[in-house]
C-alpha cells in the first residue's frame, strides 16, 4: 500500500478494532476468551489455542493459507481477524464447523479467488483491499439477512455483479476502487443498493476519473477517500455526486484525503449548498495551483456544519481576503477549520448565523475578531493552539459577542500581567478554558464575572490573591498542574461545587476549606506533596468523612511526601496520637503521671514501712562507721559467741528455763542482751556488735515477738548481716503459732522464710523435744574457736 493509502487503512483499522473491543467487552463477563496473536510472524493459525476461544486476532502475520483443520476445533469462535496477511485464495467451506462465526476480516491480503459455499450467518464480512478483478459476491451472500457490514474490492464492475445482495439492508458498504478502471466514454451502472453508509476508496495517485452511476436507497452517510481534482476534472466529480446526493436521507458527507484547486473546492461547496447534506467533513485537504477570488452564492442551505481538518496549502502567494471571505460569509451554524496554516479569519460583513466556531491549531494572533460586532449568535468559540498572547485582548474580542457562552483559548501563550484588572468580557460567558498558557496569579483580576466553569490547569499560578473580584457564579474550578501551596477558600467562590487541584504544591492544606466550601460535591486534590504532620490530621479526617464519589482518587492518589519516614504512605494510613500533637495535653499528661507516681510511691512506702527500713539502714550504717573508728585491737572482730538470742520479754521465762540451759549444757556460749550488752553504748550499737560477734542468731518467734519494736531491730540487723556477710546465720524457733495476716509488711523476709517452713517448732509433746534440741545443736560447728572476753551485763529498756 502506498503512503497515500495510509489514512484509509487507519480508518478501517480503527473501525475493526472498535468492533473487536466491543465484542470482547461483552464476552468478558463469561471468561477471558479473546486471543491476540497479531504481529507474531506466524505462517499458519496456531493449533494450541483454547477450545473456548471466541475472539481471535491473527492479523499482520505471514499466513498464506487457511484450512479447515486450522479452525475447526474453535467451535465457539465468533470473531476472526486475518487482515494484513498473504492469503491468495479462500474456500468458505473452511468455516463450516464455525457456526457461531459472525465477524470475519480478510482485508489487506492478496486474495484473487473466493470459493463460495453455504456460508454461516455473517454480520461483518470484510474482503476489501485485496486483488479481486470483480467484486467477490457469491449467490450465497443473498442469504446473509443479518449482514451489517460488507467490504470488497474490484477492478471492474459488471452491471449485475451486485445483484445477489441488492435486496439486503446493510448499515455499511466499503467499496475499494483503488484499481478500478472504466472504459472510455462509458459509464458503469450499479444496481440499487440498500445501505446507510457507503464508503468508496479511489486511486490515490491519479486524478479522479470515475464515471459511474450508483443508486443507493436510504443513504445517510457518504464517504469518499483519495479525491484528486483540478479545474478540468472537477465536473467529473460533481456529475458522480449528482446521483449519490439525490436522496433526501443523506445527512453526512465526508471527503478524506482530498487534493484540489481552490476553484474546484469552491465549486464543490456550491454544488452541495442546496443539497440535503447537513454535515460536510473534509480531512487532509491539500490546496494546489492558485487561490483567487471566486464567486459564491450563499443561497438557502440545509448544511449545518462544515469541518475542515489538516489543511496543506501549496499556494504561497495569494489574496487572503479571497480565501477567508468564502468561509466568513457562510450562512451555517457550525464551522471548524483546524490544523491549518491560516493566520487570520475575517469578521462577517453582516450579522452572522454562526453559533459554533472552532479554529484549533492555526496561527491566529491577538488581532482575530477585534472590533467584530457581527457574531451576534455565536455561542461557542474555540481558539486552541494558536498564537494568542494577551488575555485582555481576548476579553475585548468577546465584548461584542452577546450570545457567547463557551470560550476555549487553551494551549496558547496567554499572559495577564500587562493589563492587570483592566479586562472587558462578554457578560454571557459561562465556560472559560484558559488552560496550558503562561498565566499567573493576576489572572483572577481579569475574568468574566458570570463564569460558571473555569479551567486554569497547567499555568504558572502560585496563589489566589486575597482581594479579587467575587466570582459568585463559579461552580467548577480546575487548578491542576500549577504551583498552589494551599486549597483556595470559597470566600470569593460562594457557589463552588467542583474543585480540581491535583499536581500542585499543596503540602499542608487547612481543614478550614471544608467549612468555607459547604457546597463542594467533587474535589480532586491528589498527587500533591503532602507534609504528614499533626497539622494535616484534621484535613485527613475531613476527607475521610466524605464519600469516594466526592473525593476523586481517594485514597490511592493521596500520599505523604514528607517527612522521609512517611514518604509514600497513603494519607488514610497516616496516624499520630492526640498526645503527640497537643503540647498542652502532653504537659498535662506528664504532670498527671508524675502526680499519680508520687502518690503511688508514697502509698507503697507507707504500706511497706519504707521509712522504718530507711531509719534502720541509717542506724546500721552509723553503727558500723563508729565501729570502724575504733582501733583494731579494741574491736574484737573474732567470734565470741555461738549464738545471739533475740526474744520478747514476754517469752523470757521459756528462754531462761528451757533454751539457755539446754544450749549451754551442750557447751554453747550464748549472747543475751541482759548480760552481754556493753554499758554506755546505744542499744542499736550493742545489737549490731552482738550479732556480728555471734556465729548464729536465734530468734524466738511468737505473737509477742512480732509486737516488739526491739525484736524488729534485731531481726532486721540479723537479716541485713545475712546478705552483707553472705552467711546462713539465722535460726528461727516458732514458740507459738503466728497468723500470717498478723505479720507486718516489713517482715516480708520472715513471711517468706516461714512459708518455706525453714523454722523449728517447739513441740508440746515432751517426747519430741529431744529431737528438737538435737536439731538446734546440729546447726553449730563443734570445732568453732571463740575468743574469751570479760562479760558485762546490761538490760534493755
Amino acid at each position: 500500500m502506498t503512503p497515500d493509502n495510509e489514512p484509509v487503512g487507519n480508518f478501517h483499522f480503527v473501525y475493526i478494532m472498535t468492533l473487536i473491543v466491543g465484542s470482547t467487552i461483552r464476552f468478558s463477563d463469561e471468561s477471558d476468551f479473546a486471543v491476540d496473536m497479531s504481529k507474531k510472524g506466524l505462517t499458519h493459525v496456531p493449533k494450541d489455542l483454547p477450545l473456548k476461544t471466541r475472539v481471535l486476532d491473527v492479523s499482520q502475520n505471514n499466513i498464506s493459507e487457511l484450512q479447515v483443520s486450522d479452525i475447526r476445533f474453535l467451535s465457539a469462535l465468533r470473531m476472526l481477524t486475518l487482515s494484513h496477511n498473504r492469503l491468495q485464495q479462500v474456500d468458505f467451506s473452511v468455516f463450516k464447523f464455525n457456526e457461531d462465526l459472525e465477524y470475519l476480516d480478510l482485508s489487506y491480503n492478496q486474495l484473487r479467488n473466493l470459493t463460495c459455499h453455504s456460508v454461516v450467518n455473517f454480520k461483518h464480512l470484510d474482503l476489501s483491499f485485496n486483488d479481486f478483478d470483480v467484486p467477490p459476491i457469491c449467490q450465497e451472500f443473498g442469504n446473509l439477512t443479518q449482514l451489517h457490514f460488507l467490504g470488497f474490492s474490484a477492478v471492474k464492475l459488471p452491471q449485475l455483479v451486485l445483484l445477489p445482495i441488492a435486496h439486503l439492508y446493510l448499515n455499511h458498504i466499503l467499496l475499494d476502487l483503488r484499481r478500478y478502471y472504466g472504459k472510455a466514454n462509458e459509464t458503469d451502472s450499479l444496481p440499487i443498493l440498500n445501505t446507510k453508509k457507503l464508503h468508496l476508496v479511489f486511486r490515490p495517485d491519479s486524478s479522479f476519473s470515475v464515471q459511474m452511476k450508483i443508486s443507493v436507497n436510504t443513504l445517510e452517510c457518504l464517504q469518499l477517500t483519495n479525491i484528486k481534482l483540478n479545474d478540468k476534472n472537477c465536473q467529473i466529480l460533481i456529475i458522480f455526486l449528482s446521483q449519490l446526493t439525490r436522496g433526501p436521507a443523506l445527512m453526512n458527507f465526508t471527503l478524506h484525503h482530498m487534493e484540489t484547486t481552490w476553484k474546484c473546492l469552491v465549486r464543490v461547496f456550491q454544488f452541495l449548498w442546496p443539497k440535503p447534506v447537513e454535515y460536510l467533513n473534509i480531512y487532509n485537504l491539500t490546496i494546489v495551483e492558485r487561490i483567487g477570488k471566486e464567486h459564491f452564492t450563499y443561497s438557502e442551505t440545509a448544511l449545518k456544519a462544515l469541518k475542515i481538518e489538516h489543511v496543506t496549502n501549496q499556494v504561497f502567494i495569494f489574496s487572503q481576503t479571497a480565501l477567508y471571505m468564502v468561509f466568513s460569509e457562510m450562512n451555517i451554524r457550525m464551522l471548524t477549520i483546524s490544523d491549518t496554516p491560516f493566520v487570520h479569519m475575517l469578521c462577517p460583513q453582516a450579522p452572522s448565523t454562526f453559533q459554533f466556531l472552532n479554529f484549533t491549531q492555526n496561527v491566529f494572533t491577538d488581532s482575530i475578531f477585534q472590533k467584530c460586532s457581527t457574531l451576534v449568535r455565536l455561542q461557542t468559540l474555540i481558539l486552541q493552539k494558536n498564537g494568542l498572547k494577551d488575555l485582555s485582548k481576548v476579553g475585548r474580542m468577546t465584548k461584542d459577542m452577546p450570545s457567547l457562552e463557551t470560550l476555549d483559548v487553551s494551549r496558547n501563550s496567554l499572559g495577564s500581567d500587562r493589563h492587570e484588572g483592566n479586562c472587558t468580557w462578554a457578560g454571557s460567558i459561562q465556560v472559560l478554558n484558559l488552560s496550558s498558557n503562561a498565566l499567573t496569579d493576576s489572572v483572577f483580576r481579569c475574568l468574566p464575572l458570570k463564569v460558571k466553569v473555569l479551567d486554569l490547569h497547567n499555568n504558572k499560578i502560585k496563589s489566589i490573591p486575597a482581594h479579587i473580584m467575587k466570582l459568585e457564579a463559579l461552580q467548577e474550578l480546575n487548578m491542576a498542574f500549577n504551583s498552589l501551596v494551599d486549597l483556595p477558600g470559597c470566600g470569593t467562590f460562594s457557589s463552588l461545587s467542583v474543585l480540581i487541584i491535583e499536581h500542585n504544591s499543596v503540602s499542608h492544606p487547612s481543614a478550614q476549606f471544608f467549612q468555607s466550601c459547604q457546597q463542594i460535591t467533587s474535589i480532586k486534590a491528589g498527587s500533591n506533596p503532602f507534609l504528614c504532620t499533626c497539622e494535616l490530621r484534621d484535613f485527613i479526617k475531613s476527607l475521610g468523612q466524605l464519600s469516594s464519589e466526592v473525593v476523586e482518587g481517594w485514597p490511592d492518589s493521596y500520599k505523604c511526601a514528607y517527612p522521609e519516614g512517611y514518604k509514600g504512605i497513603l494519607l488514610k494510613d497516616f496516624h499520630l496520637s492526640e498526645l503527640s500533637c497537643s503540647p498542652a495535653l502532653l504537659m498535662a499528661t506528664i504532670g498527671a503521671t508524675l502526680l499519680v507516681l508520687a502518690v503511688s510511691l508514697t502509698f507503697f512506702c507507707i504500706h511497706l514501712d519504707v521509712p522504718w527500713y530507711l531509719r534502720m539502714v541509717c542506724q546500721w550504717t552509723q553503727a558500723r562507721r563508729r565501729n570502724r573508728s575504733i582501733p583494731l585491737e579494741e574491736l574484737q572482730r573474732a567470734l565470741e559467741f555461738h549464738a545471739f538470742i533475740s526474744y520478747s520479754e514476754h517469752d523470757s521465762a521459756w528462754v531462761k528455763s528451757e533454751l539457755v540451759p539446754n544450749l549451754e549444757n551442750a557447751g554453747l556460749r550464748l549472747c543475751l542482751h541482759e548480760r552481754n550488752f556493753v554499758p554506755g553504748k546505744s542499744i542499736v550499737e550493742n545489737i549490731v556488735n552482738c550479732i556480728e560477734k555471734s556465729y548464729k542468731s536465734i530468734f524466738v518467734l511468737s505473737p509477742h515477738f512480732v509486737q516488739s519494736e526491739w525484736c524488729h531491730y534485731e531481726l532486721y540487723f540479723a537479716h541485713h548481716n545475712l546478705f552483707h556477710e553472705g552467711a546462713n546465720n539465722l535460726i528461727l524457733i516458732l514458740l507459738e503459732p503466728i497468723p500470717q495476716n498478723s505479720l507486718p509488711s516489713k517482715f516480708h523476709k520472715l513471711r517468706a522464710l516461714m512459708t518455706q517452713r525453714t523454722y523449728l517448732e517447739w513441740p508440746e509433746e515432751k517426747s519430741k523435744r529431744g529431737l528438737f534440741w538435737a536439731n538446734i545443736r546440729a546447726t553449730f560447728n563443734p570445732n568453732l574457736m571463740l575468743v574469751t572476753v570479760n562479760q558485762s551485763s546490761d538490760v534493755r529498756t
